[in-house]
C-alpha cells in the first residue's frame, strides 16, 4: 500500500479489516445520508457487508489515525467467466470530499485489482453524483450508458450511470 500522495502528509492507505468496521460504517453513513451515493437507507451489520464485497481489493484511508475514506469491491456474477469483473465502491468522509482522498482510493483499488487479476472494474452512478462522475473519468472509466429508472429510493425513481475501466494490462490473464 501506498503513504503520501497529493501532497498530503500524514495520509496512508492500508489493508481495511474486520476492526476498521465502525470507522469505515461511519464513512459509509455519511454517503448514504447524501441520498446519491448508493440505494441502500442503513448501514448493514459487518457480517452483511463482508458477505457482498470481495475479500481481497478492500482499502481504507488514514489521516491522523482516523479512516477518513474506503475503497472495496463487490463481484458481479458468481458464474466463473466473469471472475475478472467486479463492481467498485469508494466512500470519503464529508469533511474530506474534493481533497483528492478519493482518487488516491480509486487509484490504489485500480492498482490492486490488476494484481489480483480483475480486468474489467464497472460502476452504477447516480447522475446527480457528479464528484463521483469526475473521479471515475478521471481515473480512466468510461461512460457506457444509462438505466432509466432502475430503482426507487425513498418513493423516487432513480436512474443509474454506468461507467467500466478495463485493465490496460493486455494478455496477462
Amino acid at each position: 500500500m501506498s503513504g503520501n500522495h497529493f501532497n498530503q502528509p500524514g495520509l496512508l492507505i492500508k489493508e481495511m479489516c474486520e476492526s476498521h468496521w465502525p470507522e469505515v460504517a461511519q464513512v459509509y453513513k455519511q454517503g448514504i445520508i447524501t441520498g446519491f451515493a448508493t440505494f441502500e437507507k442503513e448501514v448493514p451489520s459487518y457480517e452483511q457487508w463482508n458477505k457482498n464485497h470481495l475479500s481481497n481489493c478492500r482499502i481504507v484511508a488514514y489521516r491522523d489515525d482516523k479512516i477518513i475514506g474506503w475503497a472495496a469491491l463487490s463481484p458481479v456474477s458468481g458464474r466463473s467467466v466473469y471472475r475478472g469483473v467486479a463492481e467498485v465502491s469508494v466512500y470519503v468522509a464529508e469533511s474530506e470530499r474534493g481533497s483528492g482522498v478519493g482518487r488516491l482510493l480509486m487509484e490504489e483499488l485500480i492498482t490492486s485489482s490488476e494484481k489480483e487479476g480483475f480486468w474489467t472494474l464497472q460502476s452504477g452512478i447516480f447522475p446527480e453524483n457528479k464528484n463521483s462522475i469526475k473521479l471515475h473519468e478521471k481515473t480512466g472509466f468510461r461512460f457506457i450508458g444509462k438505466r432509466e429508472k432502475i430503482g426507487r429510493l425513498d418513493g423516487i425513481w432513480k436512474d443509474n450511470l454506468l461507467f467500466e475501466r478495463r485493465s490496460e494490462i493486455v494478455g496477462v490473464y
